[in-house]
This record gives structure tokens, C-alpha cells and sequence, in this order.
């Protein structure tokens, strides 16, 4: 083949043209797929990963924003390592996180952290990360403490946001991005004997978060044996918009750890339960090694 120059033109070939498109082609979805999250960035406005590894693949685009989400799973599953994890990433990354608490110390949540590496006095001292401890009792706003959610049953719903607003959020104005509450097993249990009210308040904390437009990860224990994967529907699963299943079940002596994507409104997701592993850096979940085995309470 010759040129209008006269000059031969070199062979074309046709191998190394499909290999560096190829090439090109592999490095183009590498960057799609790092800049859509799948390491725990932020796809896009909408969406959010949470940053633990394998994790997100279970996902397809992320986590819809402004979600109340339940994380749910017996004693020993991981349940505060998983939540305490998805705020340290997100802290990092300049997000505004807030953990608040009915049963652990600050102190030692932060021990927690420290323990797994993850170093969040910097994001504690810089703003990104706040944690704080209330008593159940805390639950009820000053003025009615004396007469508990009777009380607040009686008054104007907006009202009632008022008094979550300094609980949740405390006096410093802090407005979270991503909001833990750990646990909801723990405020049911000032609510012993009261499900009507203790539903009156769920369903005004639920609607509380969506006026504060934050991604919410409510942490609970199932009232039923989730080990065989028989899930008692309660009030906080149906009030969710999204649930995450841990499992810490036995099979013989040995203990396994699996997780699963339950349900997560306007997001699709892979529905299989998979392994997971808490390592000395926090949690792996391994997508590809799904979890069939017979295990017993």
C-alpha cells in the first residue's frame, strides 16, 4: 500500500489494533466503575456506597440517599462494626456523621475504632464525626418527661419534630449527613408494654429523618430466630426503606458470618446471602461465595 507520498505505509495490524482496544476498552470500565463507587465513592447525587469491601458489588448503583435503613442481626453478627465502618469512610470523606448511642460509651466506640486502625479522633476533632450516648430515657423531650409519649401522642406531629430535633441532633446544630442509631432493641425497651406508643414514636422518628434528609442506619435485633433465615416481619421493617440482614449462626462448633441485602427501596441488588468476614481492619464481604449451608440457632 502506498501513500499519495509515494512512501509504503507499514502493515496494518489487525491484532494489535483489537489487543489495544481492548486495552482501552478494560481501562475505560476500570475508571467508570471507580468513579460510580464500586470501592466506595459516590456514584452520583443520589446514590451512596458505604465503602466496605464486597459490600457495595452487592449493589448495582448504590444506596439511595435519605433512607432509613435497618441494620439487623443477632448478638456477636457485627452489626456496630458494620455501621461504625460505613461512618468512618464517609467521615473521610468530608461527610458530616453522626452515631448515637443507647448501650456503648463514647469511649469505647472510639476504643472500637481505634482497635480496627480506622484513627477517628481527626474526623472527631475536625467535625466530620460525632458520636454521642443517651440513656433510654432520654428519649422523652424535658417537659415531658413526667408524662412520656402519652404526652407528646396528644400534641401537634410538627411540634413533636421540635423535641426529636435537639435529641438527635443536640444543641451544637450538627446536621448529619449519615445518621447511626444504635439501637432501636434498646429504645423498644422503654417502650415495654406500650407498642401503641412505641410505634407513635418510631413512625415520628422515620418522619423526622426524612425532614432532615439524611441516609439513616438504625441498628436492631431481630425478635425471632434469624439463623434458619425466618424473618419476623415488626413494625421497624415495615416502616424502613431498606434492610440489611447479618448473620451470626452456628454450624456444628464453628461459627459463620454471612450478610444480605433484604430489601432496599428504588435500588436494585444482588438477593443471595454471602460471606462475611471481621478482620483485624473491619469487615470483608466476599459477593461470589454465597452462603447455602444448614446452620443452627
Amino acid at each position: 500500500m502506498k501513500h499519495d507520498g509515494g512512501q509504503t505505509a507499514s502493515a496494518i495490524n489487525l491484532a494489535d489494533i483489537t489487543s489495544s482496544l481492548r486495552k482501552e476498552l478494560k481501562h475505560t470500565e476500570d475508571n467508570k466503575e471507580l468513579s460510580q463507587g464500586v470501592q466506595g465513592s459516590h456514584p452520583t447525587d443520589r446514590y451512596m456506597f458505604t465503602g466496605i469491601t464486597g459490600f457495595d458489588k452487592l449493589l448495582k448503583k448504590g444506596i439511595p440517599k435519605g433512607l432509613n435503613i435497618l441494620i439487623e442481626g443477632n448478638a456477636g453478627s457485627g452489626k456496630t462494626i458494620f455501621a461504625l465502618q460505613i461512618l468512618v469512610h464517609h467521615a473521610r470523606q468530608g461527610k458530616k456523621c453522626l452515631y448515637v448511642s443507647f448501650e456503648e460509651s463514647e469511649e469505647r466506640l472510639i476504643q472500637h475504632m481505634k482497635d480496627f486502625g480506622w484513627n477517628p479522633e481527626p474526623l472527631i476533632e475536625n467535625g466530620t464525626l460525632a458520636i454521642k450516648r443517651y440513656l433510654t430515657t432520654d428519649i422523652y423531650y424535658e417537659e415531658d418527661r413526667n408524662q412520656g409519649v402519652s404526652a407528646m401522642m396528644a400534641r401537634d406531629s410538627d411540634h413533636l419534630m421540635l423535641d426529636l430535633e435537639p435529641f438527635i441532633i443536640g444543641s451544637e446544630g450538627f446536621s448529619p449527613d449519615i445518621t447511626v442509631i444504635d439501637s432501636l432493641t434498646s429504645v423498644a425497651s422503654t417502650f415495654y408494654g406500650k407498642d401503641r406508643n412505641y410505634r407513635f414514636y418510631l413512625e415520628r422518628l422515620f418522619r423526622f429523618f426524612e425532614k432532615l434528609d439524611s441516609t439513616n442506619f438504625l441498628i436492631t435485633e431481630p425478635t425471632s430466630n434469624i439463623s434458619n433465615h425466618v424473618i419476623q416481619t415488626s413494625c421497624e421493617q415495615f416502616l424502613s426503606d431498606g434492610i440489611i440482614v447479618l448473620y451470626n449462626a452456628r454450624r456444628g462448633n464453628i461459627r459463620e458470618h454471612a450478610i444480605e441485602i433484604l430489601k432496599m427501596r428504588g435500588a436494585m441488588h444482588e438477593k443471595k446471602i454471602v460471606a462475611l468476614k471481621i478482620t483485624n481492619e473491619g469487615i470483608q464481604v466476599f459477593p461470589e461465595q454465597e452462603v447455602f449451608s444448614e446452620v443452627e440457632s
